[in-house]
C-alpha cells in the first residue's frame, strides 16, 4: 500500500473518529446510559489514538509498516465500531467482536516493534 493511500486512509478514519466523538458527546447524550456512553467514548478513544499512530505510520518512509498499518485498521473498525454500534443497540453479539479488535490493535503495535527491529 503506498504512502498516499495510507495517509488518505488515516486522515479519514480521524476525520471520522472527531464527528463519532461529537455525535457521542451532543447526539447521544441524552440517549444513552451513562454507562453505555462510557463504552461509546472508549471506542472514541480508541479510534483517534489509532488514527494519530496510523498517520504517523503513513508518513515514515524509513520502514515499511504496512501489516502495522493494516492490524491498526482492523483493530478500528473491530474494537471501536462494535463499542460503537454496542452502545447504541445494546446487542450483546457486537460486545464479542470487540476482543479481536484488541487483538489486532494488540498485533498492530507489535508488528511496528519487529519491523523495526527487523531492519537494518
Amino acid at each position: 500500500m503506498n504512502p498516499k493511500t495510507q495517509i488518505i486512509i488515516a486522515a479519514a478514519f480521524g476525520l471520522l473518529g472527531v464527528a463519532l466523538g461529537a455525535f457521542g458527546a451532543h447526539g447521544l447524550k441524552k440517549i444513552l446510559t451513562a454507562e453505555n456512553l462510557e463504552i461509546y467514548k472508549t471506542g472514541v478513544l480508541y479510534h483517534l489514538i489509532h488514527s494519530v499512530v496510523l498517520l504517523a505510520i503513513a508518513v515514515n518512509a524509513g520502514y515499511n509498516f504496512t501489516t502495522s498499518f493494516l492490524l491498526l485498521a482492523i483493530g478500528i473498525i473491530l474494537f471501536s465500531f462494535s463499542l460503537y454500534a454496542y452502545s447504541v443497540t445494546g446487542i450483546k453479539f457486537l460486545a464479542v467482536i470487540t476482543p479481536f479488535g484488541g487483538i489486532s490493535l494488540i498485533l498492530g503495535w507489535l508488528m511496528i516493534i519487529v519491523t523495526v527491529l527487523r531492519t537494518n
